[in-house]
């Protein structure tokens, strides 16, 4: 408690002289040179091994300019005998989660192990890393898939003094994917999976890069003012909403772009992609109307599934409701990346418990 009426004292004496370059840099500052102490008490936790990861050596590749290093994992295709149970309770008000993961590593080799069916890039949320998405990795490498698990740029073991919310990140990424073709690592289709400020990075990356193939968007937010906001209001509602604003105002200043490329909503709208979107019915962070809002904007064949009950920072997790939606998702874009010119297969989602939306234009 002291901790927080000192940061909002100090943040407040800051306000007084350029408030919102202030907080515009904090923005964007690195959310792996913040301090452990800032962190909120997490509402999900993740229960595996710590060392499990280590398994999978870790991987460097310089990106930029502005420079920097990323660290990603190549996941290949084996049996991992992947499951998951999970247990909720409220605690404070909120609903808290437990995602509890089995696997056996290293896996045993399967059919696919030889030959992937691609190559899946996966993509955490702010603040978090490569292990956020590692379940899915096991998940869709058991599934056929090459998966390659990263810290965004500054996240996690990555460099970086800066976050670009998506517009220098998209360019990081199509640099992986080079040094993963020139390393023979690259197999092609390349689908993508991203979370919360990972999947609005996958749509954008989507627009950008030709080699990008299916795009799961999971939680996507559609104006990084709106997320900002809401994400205060759930984590530190102490905060001066004039401070937020200020900071908001001068973000495209500090980053030196155009104010409506931070807003995935308005860079779908210039060049709409395909993409699977997933909403969680309780989600305070990117409410299912936001996420609507960038399905309704997506290009036909997109869908839109939305979970019940289901928060911000545990949809990722909610393995049996997303998993077969996902898996036939992904299996599509394989059969369409193998099917002659002119040929097309549909294959229909897993509906049950889920409001699945088709998109048609």
């Amino acid at each position: 408690m002291r901790t927080k009426f000192f940061v909002l004292a100090l943040l407040l004496v800051l306000g007084t002289t350029g408030c919102g370059s202030f907080m515009a840099r904090r923005m964007a500052q690195a959310p792996n040179s913040y301090p452990q102490w800032l962190a909120p008490v997490p509402r999900v936790e993740l229960a595996f091994a710590d060392k499990f990861l280590t398994n999978f050596p870790a991987h460097f590749v310089a990106v930029g300019p502005p420079a920097a290093q990323l660290r990603y994992r190549i996941v290949e295709p084996a049996d991992f005998q992947c499951g998951s149970t999970s247990t909720n309770w409220q605690q404070g008000g909120r609903t808290r989660s437990r995602f509890t993961f089995r696997a056996v590593v290293p896996g045993v080799t399967n059919a696919w192990t030889a030959s992937p069916h691609g190559t899946v890039i996966l993509l955490h949320g702010y603040g978090v890393g490569q292990f956020a998405t590692a379940p899915w990795a096991l998940r869709l490498a058991q599934a056929g898939w090459r998966c390659v698990l990263l810290d965004l740029r500054g996240h996690g073991k990555s460099t970086g003094r800066r976050i670009y919310f998506g517009v220098q990140e998209a360019r990081d990424l199509s640099q992986l994917l080079d040094q993963l073709a020139r390393e023979g690592q690259l197999i092609e289709p390349v689908p993508v999976l991203g979370d919360s400020y990972g999947a609005a990075l996958a749509l954008r990356w989507k627009i950008a890069e030709p080699r990008v193939g299916s795009v799961v968007a999971i939680a996507p937010y559609a104006h990084l003012s709106n997320a900002v906001v809401n994400i205060c209001h759930d984590y530190a509602n102490w905060m001066p909403r004039g401070l937020l604003r200020a900071g908001l105002r001068e973000l495209p200043s500090v980053l030196k772009v155009e104010r409506d490329e931070l807003d995935p909503a308005a860079v779908l709208a210039r060049n709409p992609p395909v993409a699977l979107f997933v909403a969680g019915a309780k989600d305070r962070i990117a409410p299912v109307a936001d996420v609507r809002e960038l399905f309704e904007t997506a290009a036909r064949g997109s869908e839109l599934l939305v979970v019940p009950d289901a928060t911000h920072e545990a949809l990722p997790y909610y393995f049996d409701e997303l998993v077969p939606s996902v898996l036939s998702w992904l299996r599509e874009e394989k059969l369409s990346a193998t099917a002659p010119p002119g040929g097309g297969v549909s294959l229909e989602a897993n509906k049950a418990a889920l409001e699945l939306s088709p998109r048609a234009k």
